[in-house]
């Protein structure tokens, strides 16, 4: 048995954009929705990793590189200058 706690369809906006650096290529979907406090799901095309990201949560480059897989801290610092360019600021928002 299981709560059902919500079945609802949006319309969203997806940007996907890419880029290469000197060690590696990387290709990006951005879903921007409503849902997850107005944050928009990032996701990595070529892992399937994903995370649900605003522009204040890039400042943790750690937290990019575990979540998708990136191998050395200064990559993921390119990839947080290109995300903050894509990615709004948010103040918290209530959801549940």
């Amino acid at each position: 048995m299981f709560d059902h706690l919500y079945d609802e369809s949006e319309s969203a906006k997806v940007d996907f954009f890419g880029y290469a650096s000197e060690r590696a290529r990387y290709d990006f979907a951005i879903v921007f929705t409503n849902r997850f406090f107005g944050k928009p799901l990032v996701v990595c095309m070529q892992t399937g990793r994903s995370s649900l990201l605003c522009a204040d949560d890039l400042t943790n480059t750690e937290n990019l590189q575990r979540t998708f897989a990136i191998e050395n801290e200064e990559e993921a610092g390119e990839l947080a200058m290109l995300l903050k360019q894509r990615l709004p600021y948010l103040e918290l928002k209530e959801q549940y």
